[in-house]
């Protein structure tokens, strides 16, 4: 059986501190969860969630951070060096949650274009990706030299050219920031619509699918894992979490009708509503049927839901053996299972040289 992945939402509506979001983030890292999420958007007010990720992380030690950014109005070059300085300032440990913004009001906030169908965005969406990689390889790892006797601080060498030529947009490169501790920091896209899948199976490490049942979920990443293989990957690098909304206000008492053998479908997706028990044992048996990777979850109520959540249903987890205790290693990908990939520039360097 392969490992048993998890990850929450710690979005706060209406909350500007950072003192809850960190709360939240602590709380999951004590439950050795795999990364948090939080989300973004042009179309409601709130903070930053890339700038709340980058306050969370210097308090925080093991917990992956993945923080929704938006590819529509906004300048992929710039996209690209944010996740990477997230990655640096929180040593390894940065995702980057991929959306996109497709309605007019959101458009009007810049008044560079007009909206556009949400296919297309997706479409530039996956070349953004591209171009982001592309930049994060632009530095090699060791391209710092830092000699302070001769004045260099990089090996020109060692920088490349990223050159990415898009649909709507060109980057020359390189970056302006060192190649991330990770490589790449790892990519999540929710891939429930059909116009996000594609770009998921080419680019995410982490597809979200939004299922009401084992066999649902099981479909969703044989699709997705079946594209990704036609694309030219490994199926295998690409993780398929199920993201369920969940309420844990029943406590400890049953789940209510229908919640127990798996989550009721709802307006805004999966719901289940229902105790941690009846919760650990939803997760231990998709897991057990091998229908996904793992789950991402939104609580119903933030503070109340994520401390059910981890000292109830994930303490059961661990209790049982389906769950880490404590985490192997300190960056995102380690966390995952996913391996630091190869600098394309430098492989080609090696090549010619």
């Amino acid at each position: 059986m392969t490992c048993l992945h998890l990850a929450v939402v710690i979005d706060r509506p209406d909350t500007h501190e950072a003192a809850p979001y960190l709360e939240s983030a602590l709380l999951a890292e004590h439950g050795a969860l795999d990364f948090v999420t939080l989300h973004d958007s042009f179309a409601r007010p709130g903070p930053d969630a890339l700038a709340v990720a980058a306050r969370i992380a210097p308090r925080t030690a093991r917990i992956g951070l993945v923080p929704t950014v938006t590819t529509t109005h906004t300048e992929p070059f710039h996209v690209q060096a944010a996740v990477a300085t997230l990655d640096w300032v929180s040593h390894g440990r940065a995702g980057w949650a991929l959306d996109v913004s497709a309605t007019e009001a959101e458009a009007r906030l810049f008044g560079r274009r007009r909206a556009a169908p949400r296919e297309e965005l997706w479409r530039e969406a996956g070349d953004v990706a591209e171009a982001a990689v592309r930049l994060w390889d632009s530095w090699e790892d060791d391209a710092e030299i830092r000699d302070v006797a001769t004045g260099r601080f990089i090996d020109r060498d060692k920088l490349h050219y990223a050159d990415f030529v898009g649909r709507t947009f060109s980057v020359r490169g390189p970056s302006i920031v060192p190649r991330p501790p990770q490589g790449h920091p790892v990519r999540v896209v929710d891939a429930t619509a059909p116009q996000a899948r594609e770009t998921a199976a080419r680019h995410a490490d982490v597809a979200l699918v939004r299922a009401a049942s084992a066999e649902r979920a099981d479909a969703a990443r044989a699709e997705l894992r079946g594209l990704a293989a036609r694309f030219g990957r490994d199926p295998h690098t690409l993780l398929v979490f199920a993201a369920l909304d969940v309420d844990l206000g029943g406590g400890e008492h049953a789940a209510e009708p229908g919640h127990g053998g798996g989550p009721l479908p709802t307006a805004e997706g999966p719901a289940y509503r229902g105790g941690p028990v009846d919760l650990a044992e939803l997760i231990a048996d998709w897991h057990r049927a091998g229908a996904v990777d793992g789950f991402h979850l939104t609580p119903a109520e933030p503070r109340r839901d994520l401390e059910r959540f981890v000292n109830g249903t994930v303490a059961l987890l661990q209790h049982r053996g389906l769950f880490r205790t404590f985490y192997p290693g300190s960056t995102l990908r380690e966390h995952l299972g996913l391996a630091r990939p190869a600098n394309r520039y430098a492989a080609l360097t090696g090549e010619s040289a």
